[in-house]
């Protein structure tokens, strides 16, 4: 699994707020930014299907002889066919039938996963589509830009921006760094590389959390007490700048749902073990939905 392909591209506010008001203010453009990415063409809510891989010839389309079938009218009764053999996927499209491979015109090709962090994308009309790799699985990830998920979206809710959820973090370094264990909600467990912990203090206790590295930042994966009631039950989600100086600002008001949020299709990491936090994070986003 990598982390990236399940971040939603919202970047952690850098600034240390000068006053409430001003924080408030970037606060509120943040959350509208994270709104937008959800709705945009591509975005989370634009996932509508997932396809496991069998080995050997895996047709696709429309029709409901197909092994993968896809929303009535959205693509012709028979799309193509993947073909999955020994971990490489092959995509052959039906005679006749026009479809782009990253934008261009193609009768077969192989495709690249998203374990490369850039995979193929198979694309006709509004719907896109590519391979996952999970552990050992692979299948078809489907997008559609006219899903139900997108058309009734509602909107993110929010708890009230609270400054004292906004704190600095010690961050203390694995030396040499480690790897973690992160479970996903498909049962599986992945070893993701870990620099370090960080230790706070909120409401007079202190608590610590294990980030794994993802890119030019860290990633927390996380559950509190509000997780289940006002919260996304598993837990969520919160990106940090790379430690300043052996601090790290961990700011709750930024937590936000993971896309199973949003989506059944997705395949989000669950919090570790260390990250059940004893205490409730009154602050980022709420539940979505019922």
């Amino acid at each position: 699994m990598l982390i990236s392909r399940l971040l939603v591209a919202v970047v952690a506010l850098a600034i240390l707020p000068v006053d409430q008001a001003n924080y408030n203010a970037q606060m509120g453009k943040w959350r509208q930014q994270r709104q937008e990415n959800l709705k945009a063409d591509g975005g989370w809510l634009t996932v509508a299907g997932l396809f496991w891989l069998k080995e050997g010839e895996n047709t696709m389309g429309s029709g409901r002889q197909n092994n993968f079938v896809l929303p009535p009218g959205s693509a012709p009764e028979n799309l193509g066919t993947f073909d999955f053999h020994g971990g490489k996927v092959t995509f052959r499209a039906s005679s006749g039938v026009g479809v782009k491979l990253n934008g261009n015109w193609v009768e077969t090709a192989t495709l690249k996963d998203d374990s490369t962090g850039s995979p193929d994308v198979i694309g006709i009309s509004n719907l896109s589509m590519f391979v996952v790799q999970r552990g050992k699985r692979f299948g078809i990830r489907l997008k559609d830009n006219d899903s139900e998920a997108r058309r009734k979206f509602t909107g993110t809710r929010w708890f009230p921006i609270a400054e004292e959820y906004r704190v600095t973090a010690k961050f203390v370094p694995y030396n040499p760094p480690r790897k973690i264990a992160v479970p996903n909600i498909l049962g599986d467990v992945e070893q993701e590389d870990s620099p370090g912990y960080v230790e706070f203090t909120l409401k007079g206790q202190k608590f610590r959390l294990d980030p794994v590295s993802e890119g030019d930042g860290l990633f927390f994966i996380f559950k509190d007490l509000t997780s289940g009631k006002e919260t996304y039950p598993p837990g969520r989600f919160l990106s940090t700048d790379l430690p300043q100086n052996g601090e790290v600002v961990l700011d709750f008001n930024q937590a936000v749902n993971p896309p199973c949020a949003f989506t059944p299709y997705a395949t989000c990491p669950l919090p570790p073990a260390q990250n059940h936090l004893p205490v409730r994070i009154e602050a980022g986003e709420l539940r979505y939905g019922h």
